[in-house]
């Protein structure tokens, strides 16, 4: 059973996606869903209701199911758990809760990432930031893949802008401002206009007429812009994943970002791929004008752990063992 926090529709896809592996792998899942709790003034508050309600969710799926093992997805869904279970999450509160943000999940967390059976970070950034004594881990990645067949690469640049103060969205258009040229556009996917011109005023880039805010689009549309963009330039404050960016790189963009802080998986590929390219400075122009050759071969090939056959194989031969309580050998005999 995952207790699916499902906070935002990325968490959500993620949980689809883990149900959807642990089946193939051969288990019977259910998902317990979180009702969303009313906004409230700070994080501690708002994660203490999205806890309860979690708890709440957990309690009437284990009395109807009685599993045999737990997965609560995300540390807040973990912290008021009822039974013992597994912890899937992308960050810890130790890492990006501080101060009073995080001054009662930080303490719970402790204790719980140390009794938990089995932690199931999305990375090694994640576990890295997980606070000490813990219990073992299998690091299982949110699955990406292309979303399509390569398109024309006629739109300039990309970014996702839908938490634009997290996302950085200010360092992206400041940047753009400086390195865009006549014709080239800048898509903002995930902000609408009237949003973005206060960012653009933000960022002291107003004057730049070629960038382009696409609002909310759904998800198959968003990836067919991500086929057709050349660059994919984001400056977070803090990431704890980068789904966004990951999708960039499978889609055969070139990754042009910050060194954030966090977990942040991408980051480390896109070092590898394009040293020049993870800098604060945020060079769009080398990545228009001068790319790194085969930069798309070379990143679906750093992609391949995070692809579905690779998450599937992890699933399969070392997650669904140790929830399961058997060896791995023995586990992989049996099917």
């Amino acid at each position: 059973m995952i207790v699916s926090l499902g906070g935002t529709a990325g968490l959500r896809e993620a949980d689809e996606e883990l149900a959807a592996s642990l089946r193939r792998a051969g288990a019977r899942v259910e998902l317990a869903r979180t009702r969303r709790p009313p906004e409230l003034r700070t994080y501690a508050a708002l994660e203490l209701a999205w806890a309860l309600n979690a708890r709440r969710a957990a309690v009437l799926a284990v009395r109807e199911h009685n599993p045999r093992a737990v997965v609560y997805s995300s540390t807040t869904a973990a912290l008021l758990g009822p039974v013992p279970g597994a912890i899937r999450f992308d960050a810890p509160a130790a890492g990006n809760r501080p101060g009073r943000h995080g001054l009662w999940q930080r303490p719970v967390e402790a204790r719980r990432f140390q009794a938990t059976p089995l932690l199931v970070p999305w990375s090694e950034g994640g576990l890295d930031e997980a606070p000490t004594p813990r219990a073992g881990a299998v690091i299982v990645p949110v699955p990406v893949a292309p979303s399509g067949p390569p398109e024309r690469k006629d739109i300039a640049a990309i970014t996702y802008g839908a938490n634009p103060e997290k996302k950085g969205l200010d360092r992206v258009l400041a940047a753009w401002a400086r390195d865009a040229r006549a014709g080239e556009a800048l898509v903002v996917a995930g902000l609408d206009e009237a949003a973005g011109r206060e960012w653009l005023d933000r960022a002291g880039a107003s004057g730049v007429g070629a960038v382009r805010f696409t609002g909310l689009v759904p998800r198959a549309e968003y990836r067919a812009l991500l086929r057709r963009a050349r660059v994919f330039v984001t400056a977070p404050r803090r990431e704890d994943y980068g789904i966004a960016q990951l999708e960039a790189l499978a889609d055969g963009c070139v990754l042009v970002t910050n060194a954030a802080a966090g977990p942040y998986a991408a980051l480390p590929l896109a070092r590898a791929l394009d040293a020049r390219l993870v800098d604060d400075g945020l060079d769009v122009r080398a990545a228009l004008d001068d790319p790194v050759r085969d930069y798309a071969d070379r990143a679906a090939d750093a992609l391949a752990p995070f692809t579905p056959a690779g998450v599937d194989r992890v699933v399969a031969e070392e997650l669904l063992p140790r929830l399961m309580g058997e060896s791995a050998p023995a586990a992989a005999a049996g099917r």
